[in-house]
């Protein structure tokens, strides 16, 4: 974990986050908390990370997401050399997915 990003209002924000039960009221918490490109980009990078997670390339994940070379990159060294945090979200979403 960061030690620049820990601050109470960030463990309120995240903590108000896990409070949150469905996916409709993540959009109305979202939508009041972010502007609609805020959401659009979070929602990008996920995607970008769930492609590379998948072993898609760099063009393949550029031409269905529309994300550029260097997010896709950046995003590559958050997977490869993160916290984890990309690969924790990923992988519960699958075990979620094949669950269904």
């Amino acid at each position: 974990m960061n030690d620049k990003l820990k601050s109470e209002a960030a463990d309120m924000l995240f903590e108000g986050i896990l409070q949150l039960k469905t996916v409709e009221e993540c959009y109305d918490f979202f939508e009041d908390l972010c502007t609609i490109h805020e959401i659009y980009s979070m929602a990008q990078r996920l995607e970008v990370a769930g492609l590379l997670f998948d072993g898609e390339t760099y063009t393949s994940i550029g031409d269905k997401t529309g994300a550029s070379t260097a997010t896709i990159s950046r995003i590559n060294r958050c997977l490869n050399y993160g916290e984890g945090g990309y690969k924790t979200v990923l992988e519960r979403l699958k075990e979620k997915n094949n669950a269904d």
